[in-house]
């Protein structure tokens, strides 16, 4: 797959009904229903571990000209990117409306009137919206888009620095929580400078490794300072009655989660999803005969009727077309466990199970135990799925203190880790030299550890890649 994985990617998307990229926008896509449905089970896992400790609200997708470019290194860094509403009806509107790349100066404004004093604080607020951005580039369906139909950006203003600090460490443990619970590897780095979100003191960024080698950024948390806080006048008044500047933090996920779960635990024979989001968790597959047709189909219903009741998500297929194919077609959409039941399983009180992952079949007894084994099964199966990705993972960062390697391990398909004195000029020098860019700062060099390109001290271990 990982010569064709570009091809197996966008055949997959149409196979298995997740989205349809004809419509008539390049970069914009549809949401078909079984896609749709990976993206709300995907959703309401990152909504139920943010529910804990932020508030959920939603915001105008419009963003006056005027707000947008008050915060210029903001701007700066979207100002190719932005569409821009200039017409309402036949009338010329008098002020430019963007369409929202990011919300930073569509929230902030609102901060400004929200916040008087240390009582108000912490706000944590996150929202789940469509962003647009004009992108140049060859778009990619979930991965490069022009509408990011499903961004997660979360907002928080704080007192202190050392709050803010504290909520950067919280969104990195809620993204782990989150990206654990999918089986999801990830490598978590601090970006560089020149890298960093416009207006923010330094971004850390989750990035994924893709079956071709690429890099994939699944997550993005931002330190704000107080850039945006004095661009939009946001103070509060503290106990001793002095006034001063928040603290604020953002955290961004988007469709690219959904991207790099088809992309990381796929197979030549389609997808492989992890069971939290997969839209059925177990298909009940009938084998029918003239005789004995319908005591099977009773069993079935009794068996989807037992395991719902356990809050597992059950389908039976019923078409009236040979069992091969709906072996096939549940393979090619991943569902993670199948249960085969005919006339001769009946008599013998089994169900024939078969995890998606390894295809072994096992007998489960219809009996009392049943649902303990099937959660067993789809448990080991979750498991199974994560362990794989993260050895691919493992398998494919390889470290070199020869600048001259980085090119040709990178084309074999790895992450490159190296050791770097952390000036931002020789790190430019480094992509320069290298063709490729700098993911960011994986952790502190080990002692004695020296730049690859320099030779003076090193301070850090440093990810390159290519990238998406």
């Amino acid at each position: 797959m990982v010569e064709n994985f570009s091809e197996w990617f966008h055949d997959i998307l149409e196979e298995a009904n997740i989205t349809d990229s004809r419509y008539p926008i390049k970069g914009m896509a549809i949401w078909m229903p079984y896609g749709f449905k990976i993206r709300k089970y995907m959703l309401e896992r990152i909504k139920e571990l943010l529910d804990k400790d932020h508030e959920e609200v939603l915001f105008p997708l419009l963003v006056p000209e005027a707000e947008l470019a008050k915060e210029g290194e903001h701007v700066k860094g979207f100002e190719d990117e932005v569409y821009w509403v200039t017409r309402g009806g036949r009338n010329d509107l008098n002020e430019k409306l963007a369409l929202r790349p990011t919300s930073e100066t569509a929230i902030y404004p609102m901060y400004a009137l929200w916040i008087r004093s240390h009582i108000d604080l912490p706000i944590k607020y996150y929202q789940i919206v469509n962003t647009f951005r004009y992108e140049t580039k060859h778009t990619r369906p979930l991965i490069r888009v022009r509408e990011i139909t499903t961004f997660k950006e979360a907002h928080t203003a704080h007192a202190t620095k050392e709050e803010s600090d504290e909520q950067i460490n919280d969104f990195i443990n809620i993204y782990k929580e989150f990206l654990d619970s999918l089986g999801i590897p990830y490598m978590i780095s601090k970006r560089p400078s020149w890298d960093t979100f416009p207006g923010a003191d330094y971004t850390m960024a989750f990035d994924a490794i893709m079956p071709d080698g690429k890099t994939l950024q699944i997550g993005t948390i931002h330190n704000l300072g107080q850039t945006f806080a004095k661009t939009f006048d946001i103070k509060f008044e503290d106990k001793d009655g002095e006034h001063k500047y928040v603290y604020q933090t953002c955290a961004g996920l988007s469709d690219r989660v959904v991207a790099s779960i088809i992309g990381i635990h796929g197979d030549e024979k389609g997808l492989r999803l992890p069971s939290l989001v997969s839209p059925n968790q177990i298909t009940i597959i009938p084998i029918l005969f003239k005789k004995g047709k319908e005591e099977v189909m009773n069993k079935c219903a009794e068996l989807k009727e037992t395991l719902e009741k356990e809050g597992l998500r059950v389908n039976i297929d019923d078409r009236d077309i040979r069992p091969g194919k709906k072996f096939y077609d549940w393979e090619l959409k991943g569902t993670p466990l199948k249960l085969e039941i005919g006339p001769r399983d009946l008599k013998n009180n089994v169900t024939i199970a078969m995890r998606r992952d390894d295809g072994e079949k096992v007998e489960i007894p219809l009996d009392d135990d049943l649902t303990d084994n099937v959660f067993k099964l789809l448990n080991a199966y979750d498991e199974d799925l994560s362990d794989s990705a993260w050895s691919f993972q493992s398998e494919h960062v390889k470290f070199t203190d020869n600048i001259d390697e980085i090119a040709d391990l990178i084309e074999d398909g790895n992450v490159v880790s190296f050791n770097w004195c952390g000036d931002d000029a020789v790190g430019k020098e480094i992509e320069e030299k290298t063709g490729y860019d700098i993911l960011g700062i994986y952790r502190d060099a080990d002692e004695g550890s020296k730049c690859i390109l320099t030779g003076n001290d090193a301070k850090y271990l440093t990810l390159i890649a290519k990238t998406y």
